[in-house]
């Protein structure tokens, strides 16, 4: 199986061309038996897009755009996403294995109550999405991902790795960070560095953090 690293983290990605494999092109996601395997889906424009209680298993989706999108208990396994745009986005308690996000759209998305296992999202925007109650239970990375005024609330997010991302007031809340990587960004507008107990940083990121503390504690630096 092909897998990526980054930092420590080394993702297992979907194993979509594996000899023998064949991926049906699909009209839609929605199955009444509440399974759609081995499949491609995309290229289409939809006004709104909801699924529940489905499994979405190896399979690609690509040039998806939907101005509305509403998934409950969607779990994914052996996916790859690509080239999407999924507006006003709110996905709820799914599981997501051997998933991959790449070059997609998810700005103002709400993702509450996810189970990342072997995840990579890759060059997508993420500005002003929320996260609550995400939890990484394997390797996870946000690879060259813009996450402007993203917020993480009660998350965990151990282990996982921040590459080459924008970090332009995101705002970290209460939860757990412990040895996630956040190397290689710039981290002086980030919000709740209180929280981050325990990250891995570079040593040329101290300056950038103890701005973003400062600006936390609303201290004044001023000499009068």
């Amino acid at each position: 199986m092909a897998t990526r690293t980054f930092g420590h983290a080394a993702i297992t990605l979907p194993d979509l061309d594996e000899p023998g494999l064949y991926l049906s092109k699909v009209d839609t996601l929605d199955s009444p038996r509440g399974t759609v395997q081995d499949f491609t889906f995309g290229d289409v424009d939809l006004r709104s897009l909801d699924l529940a209680d489905t499994q979405l298993i190896t399979g690609r989706i690509s040039g998806l755009r939907s101005k509305r999108v509403g998934f409950e208990n969607l779990n994914l396994h052996g996916v790859e996403i690509s080239g999407s745009d999924l507006g006003s986005t709110r996905w709820n308690d799914s599981k997501l294995t051997r998933v991959t996000f790449r070059d997609c759209k998810l700005m103002g998305a709400a993702f509450d109550g996810l189970v990342l296992d072997d995840v990579l999202f890759e060059g997508c925007k993420f500005d002003f999405a929320t996260f609550e109650k995400v939890r990484a239970t394997g390797p996870v990375a946000f690879a060259g991902c813009m996450l402007t005024e993203a917020a993480f609330t009660d998350c965990d997010l151990s282990d996982a790795v921040f590459a080459d991302c924008t970090l332009h007031l995101t705002e970290f809340g209460a939860g757990r960070y412990r040895n996630a990587d956040l190397r290689g960004n710039d981290l002086s507008t980030i919000r709740g560095v209180a929280n981050l107990a325990k990250i891995r940083i570079s040593p040329a990121q101290q300056t950038g953090l103890a701005e973003a503390l400062v600006s936390d504690l609303s201290i004044d630096l001023s000499d009068d």
